[in-house]
């Protein structure tokens, strides 16, 4: 079978929809479905799938009995979940689908939650860690689609590079800014912004600059950290016409 071009949802590639278990209706994913009913889908409880091509209506699956089309790269028949390939794989004590590569991450029993292979020994354990909400946006963290972090102190965040409370770096960033030097070195302003600066102020330092103004962010002058908020409006330079 091959996947039926541009088919899925914003959630996920796939060449089906699920039969809700709990209302019947016909959604592309469980996501779709809790948006715009007023309970959620058990994708559980998935037994049927409606093919996006020929419509026919037949058990949960990962080709089409019909027309042969592939409904998802990846099938897990635990979770009811197709998408398009990620590496991903099934955990059994999370009890739900990660993404991988699988060999990349260990099951932490005592957190009770897969984590990145180099956190083995190397981390401090919180009993069932992720099946608290996290605590900057309340959001259930153990099946969030919105990978976490671990801070030292064990505890987890949603991906998120600041304390939410004082907005330091909460770690060693200077990978993560080296990046960002790449990507603006890579992405010029348009000509009208060119020689614009702004007035900031540093998040990590403290400091007060004026640096260039950039969409994607602006570097402190002082630390490198690009942990920064704008402080005022843009700076226009006087252009000095070319004779």
């Amino acid at each position: 079978g091959v996947m039926a071009s541009s088919a899925g949802c914003e959630h996920y590639a796939r060449s089906c929809l699920l039969k809700a278990p709990c209302c019947g209706k016909l959604y592309v994913c469980r996501l779709c479905h809790d948006a715009k009913e007023n309970h959620q889908m058990d994708r559980f409880k998935v037994r049927e799938v409606q093919c996006s091509e020929c419509q026919t209506m037949q058990q949960a699956q990962q080709i089409c009995q019909q027309c042969h089309v592939l409904f998802g790269e990846y099938y897990c028949n635990i979770c009811h979940l197709f998408d398009k390939d990620k590496k991903q794989y099934h955990c059994q004590p999370c009890g739900i689908c990660r993404i991988g590569p699988r060999e990349k991450y260990f099951h932490c029993e005592k957190c009770n939650l897969c984590l990145a292979l180099n956190l083995k020994g190397n981390h401090k354990c919180v009993e069932n860690v992720s099946r608290q909400n996290c605590p900057v946006c309340m959001e259930d963290i153990h099946t969030s689609r919105i990978g976490a972090h671990i801070l030292p102190c064990g505890h987890l965040l949603h991906r998120a590079y600041r304390c939410p409370l004082c907005m330091h770096s909460a770690w060693d960033m200077e990978d993560y800014w080296d990046q960002m030097d790449i990507e603006i070195s890579q992405s010029p302003m348009p000509a009208e912004y060119q020689g614009v600066t702004v007035k900031i102020i540093c998040n990590d330092c403290q400091a007060h600059c004026t640096v260039p103004f950039h969409v994607l962010g602006m570097k402190c002058s002082s630390c490198g950290s690009y942990n920064t908020a704008q402080e005022g409006g843009l700076i226009q330079q006087p252009h000095v016409s070319q004779e």
